[in-house]
């Protein structure tokens, strides 16, 4: 194939080479509502060129897009190397901003700086667009709002990023945008900093309704990113997998599908209003995983370009640190894969709340046995308690319940089973003693039951 398949439109545009009209193209697509997509190595006939040094020339797109537009449009680009015909191209994704508008530096916010998307091209705006659009500016930015406390630590932030072999200098804050126009911590520092009062909650009700309560988590008060870790380790907990058996084989199936719902779980923290100081919150019943967060629909976005998977974070910000941490892949690509298993009547719009609902696989037996993946969580449940019995002997079991997310009830179920194959056992009375590790190899194959 030597001619792309994708035509240029009003959100397509082909560069054979990188020069100095890059920054107006994207700069046209953070200003319109729709955002863009941007492919360089075809010419404009959608012949296929490639590239050459892909590596050094995706480095200077970066460099180039965040030193040259203002305001900051970190969290609202991506820069992703791709293959067509063997040959290399780069794909830039560019998200529409909340800011608008957006101008080149150097140009300022003039009629020579501030472009939009016209057709397939780009255009200047008028003085009047310009005023128009700086006047509506949406001031509610987490990087605008200045942190409740300035006391802040980021241990664990700089643990995750150290994680995926990325290392924070320290001038990590003003370039993860941090930092407010006045140097202080803004609130997106708050939500990522070690402490903080923000709470995820995590409800799980033993029936259809919210009549008998049986769990109530907390995941928070800490980095947002561990908050969120956590929140993701709870549900692959809860998405037990069903069997189905035929007159051919055994099938098995999780209560909703797995990549779908880490996706929505993901959306919600990610895209929340925080500005309101509200959380989302998350629902367990016995039919259903609910999933809510505050804000609504982006203002500017409808529910087709929603659906469309038109990209538009309401915080850039936490974005761009939830892809470097590959919490998230390239800008849009969440809900592709949410609508790839599920149909647009999961998503419930209120004028403050967006909710989704995954209701669980239907046709598989209700009371499964045992699959492998239910055991597999079992035996993390029982090796997570055993690294919690090795720092902290004299921990109680509603320390290990709240430390896991899990019921009392639960833990003791685990810990009665750790017992019986002889892997702890208590020293002591319940108040006073300590637990004593026994085995600590290879113990998770002897056990049994649970």
């Amino acid at each position: 194939m030597s001619d792309f398949r994708i035509e240029e439109s009003d959100t397509v545009e082909y560069k054979e080479i990188v020069n100095d009209t890059l920054i107006k193209e994207v700069v046209s697509f953070l200003n319109y509502k729709k955002g863009g997509h941007i492919y360089i190595g075809i010419n404009n006939e959608g012949k296929i060129i490639g590239i050459l040094n892909p590596d050094q020339t995706q480095l200077k797109i970066i460099n180039m897009i965040k030193d040259n537009i203002c305001p900051s449009c970190l969290g609202l680009f991506d820069v992703v190397l791709e293959k067509s015909d063997d040959k290399s191209i780069i794909h830039i994704i560019v998200s529409s901003g909340q800011e608008k508008p957006y101008y080149i530096k150097h140009l300022g916010m003039s009629t020579k700086g501030c472009f939009i998307r016209v057709g397939s091209s780009a255009q200047p705006m008028t003085q009047n667009i310009i005023d128009d659009l700086y006047s509506k500016r949406t001031r509610k930015s987490l990087s605008k709002i200045p942190s409740p406390h300035q006391d802040l630590t980021f241990t664990q932030l700089k643990i995750y990023y150290e994680g995926q072999h990325k290392t924070l200098n320290d001038n990590f804050a003003k370039n993860l945008d941090l930092l407010t126009e006045d140097g202080k911590y803004n609130y997106t520092a708050y939500l990522l900093s070690d402490t903080n009062s923000v709470s995820i909650k995590v409800a799980k009700y033993l029936g259809k309704d919210k009549y008998d309560l049986i769990e109530n988590q907390e995941y928070g008060y800490c980095s947002l990113i561990k908050a969120t870790n956590a929140v993701l380790d709870k549900f692959d907990i809860e998405n037990i997998t069903r069997t189905k058996i035929t007159s051919r084989n055994r099938l098995e199936k999780n209560l909703v599908d797995r990549i779908a719902l880490r996706e929505a779980i993901i959306n919600a923290i990610v895209h929340n209003d925080y500005s309101s100081e509200d959380s989302p919150v998350f629902e367990i019943y016995s039919d259903r995983f609910v999933i809510t967060s505050y804000g609504g629909l982006i203002d500017g976005l409808s529910k087709e370009e929603f659906f469309n998977c038109v990209s538009k974070p309401r915080n850039r910000e936490l974005m761009r640190v939830f892809r470097d941490l590959e919490l998230v892949e390239q800008l849009g690509s969440g809900m592709t894969r949410i609508l790839r298993t599920n149909d647009t009547s999961i998503f419930n719009f209120m004028e403050h709340f967006m909710q989704v609902t995954f209701y669980f696989t239907k046709g598989f037996e209700e009371n499964e046995p045992i699959t492998e993946s239910r055991e597999k969580s079992r035996e993390k449940s029982r090796e997570k308690i055993i690294e919690l019995i090795k720092n902290n002997p004299k921990i109680t079991t509603k320390e290990m319940a709240e430390s896991l997310g899990l019921t009392i009830k639960a833990i003791e179920k685990q810990i009665k089973t750790l017992k019986e194959n002889n892997t702890i056992e208590r020293v002591g009375a319940d108040k006073g003693g300590y637990w004593k590790i026994i085995k600590t190899k290879s113990w998770s194959k002897n056990v049994k039951g649970g």
